[in-house]
């Protein structure tokens, strides 16, 4: 191979990540045709095919997809061995892909960054905030921030606590409805339904009844599968919710909502740092996972 074997494998893992041969030799600074002749090498040495090319996306085959991992694994070993010798802090080098919850990131991480970023002044980070559950492994992230149960089996997590859960309205909202005392109260109340994906069955109004948490099927005009609509159409008086009381404070302080049935409050949702089983965690993605966290702490109960 005319390009070294390591500088092949970094190529092929962007391309895998990317999905694309130009937005891979975009981002390292190559030519395209660089980067398909590097792959193509690495395809012809190994006597193996590692994408699968059509004309709109690039996927990896089941081999690449193997081989992926190892060259993250191997990758990251290189980088360690690199640093050894220089143990401080600002030896953190890198790209970073990370992904969390559009909320989370905008009211508890971002405003923290810049003091993470400007100690690490060789790191860059890639910030996927969605409200759906990306594919770890297959979307090439070092680590992802989950609130809720997890299901996958096959990654690592690391829980960093749980939010309490506050049922709040809007006081427009109370007005209208009244303040409900007690769960019979409900049944002239109104919810605003948040499902992940629209056309799936909202459970209700979630409550404790002494052993275990039940849920109380519930009216609403409104179903959202975003956290940030589901806030806004609660501030809008649309409805009664069931969110994290850390993103709420801010308005419960300014009493533009207001917390009702604090007896009924929800089951604690769990809060994770998920990521992929490797050997060899590099340090870059070990130090922000300790960073994340501690920026959590504050806003999470054990």
């Amino acid at each position: 191979m005319g390009m070294n074997r390591l500088e092949a494998m970094q190529i092929f893992v962007r391309v895998a990540e990317e999905a694309s041969f130009t937005r891979a030799a975009e981002s390292l600074g190559l030519r395209k045709t660089s980067v398909s002749m590097a792959v193509q090498a690495l395809e012809n040495a190994l006597g193996a095919r590692l994408l699968h090319r059509t004309t709109r996306r690039v996927q990896l085959t089941q081999d690449g997809q193997a081989y992926y991992e190892r060259c993250k694994d191997l990758l990251a070993e290189f980088e360690e061995l690199d640093g050894m010798f220089q143990r401080n802090e600002l030896s953190l080098r890198g790209r970073l892909r990370v992904d969390m919850p559009a909320a989370l990131a905008r009211k508890h991480v971002l405003p923290q960054l810049p003091q993470f970023l400007a100690a690490h002044p060789q790191l860059e980070l890639e910030l996927s905030s969605t409200d759906r559950h990306v594919d770890v492994v297959r979307e090439g992230f070092d680590c992802v921030v989950r609130a809720g149960a997890l299901d996958e089996s096959t990654l690592v997590a690391r829980r960093l606590g749980a939010y309490l859960i506050a049922n709040c309205a809007s006081p427009a909202y109370l007005e209208k409805y009244g303040i409900p005392q007690t769960l019979d109260d409900l049944v002239d109340h109104r919810l605003i339904h948040y499902v992940s994906t629209l056309g799936a069955r909202s459970p209700g109004f979630e409550y404790p009844d002494g052993e275990r948490y039940r849920s109380l099927p519930m009216r609403g005009a409104l179903t959202v599968n975003s956290a940030d609509a589901y806030e806004h159409a609660c501030l809008a008086g649309l409805g009664i919710i069931q969110s994290p009381l850390a993103g709420l404070r801010e308005h419960l302080q300014s009493g533009r909502l207001v917390e009702i049935l604090v007896q009924y409050r929800p089951e604690p949702m769990p809060v994770s740092i998920v990521y992929a089983h490797r050997h060899n965690l590099p340090r870059r993605v070990q130090v922000f996972m300790d960073w994340i966290a501690e920026t959590m702490k504050p806003h999470l109960a054990a």
